[in-house]
């Protein structure tokens, strides 16, 4: 999957849905509800249930690209794409795994928490940046960094967003944003899950209004 694809679909909605503890028979529905609500990524952390036949399975759903969470290393970056993930997801910045996506043509987006950190990943080829845990670094945090960060790489965080602080985020100058528990629990039926992205989506559209003026 090409950068410029995932870049695509990110600027059309940069809401990325996080599935941590996604079971088999969920994926299909739950994806389906995501692609009908606007959402346009979403990602199956690999410490999930049968996360690369989820991956999988999520890969023929229309109108919305997956990708794998929680990839760790190497090995586990090329089981996922070989399962069919568009792009990868780490709570860490491993720059072996940086690498690992760069030689796949995957886009890779490394969990950061630290200025050092950043820039290290952004050397290593990062196409974005996880700021992870967002409720460590919070939006004051944020700012400071978009101070100093290349416009070029969108800045995500993940970490405790939901509804009521997707407002501060993108004000802080949040290029887009990862949503878990708020959008998603295991079991959580399909049409709940379609309703709580329509009311995120719904939040980041309405601030990007009031940015206007």
């Amino acid at each position: 999957m090409s950068e410029e694809t995932i870049r695509s679909a990110f600027d059309a909605m940069p809401l990325i849905a996080i599935l941590r503890g996604i079971a088999l028979e969920e994926v299909k529905p739950v994806f389906e509800a995501l692609a009908r609500a606007g959402i346009r990524l979403a990602e199956i952390p690999l410490n999930s249930p049968d996360p690369l036949k989820s991956i999988a399975i999520a890969g023929g759903v229309d109108g919305i690209l997956v990708g794998a969470g929680t990839v760790l290393t190497a090995a586990d970056l090329d089981a996922a794409v070989d399962a069919g993930a568009a792009f990868a997801v780490a709570p860490n910045a491993d720059q072996r795994v940086v690498t690992a996506a760069r030689a796949r043509e995957v886009p890779a987006i490394p969990g950061v928490a630290t200025p050092t950190e950043a820039f290290a990943a952004i050397e290593a080829g990062a196409w974005a940046l996880k700021l992870f845990p967002g409720e460590v670094i919070g939006p004051p945090g944020l700012k400071a960094w978009k101070a100093v960060m290349p416009a070029a790489v969108p800045l995500i965080a993940v970490g405790g967003v939901d509804q009521q602080s997707i407002a501060g985020w993108r004000s802080a100058g949040a290029g887009g944003v990862g949503v878990g528990s708020a959008l998603y629990r295991p079991g959580t039926p399909a049409s709940e899950v379609e309703q709580n992205a329509r009311a995120l989506i719904g939040a980041w559209r309405a601030d990007a209004k009031r940015g206007r003026q």
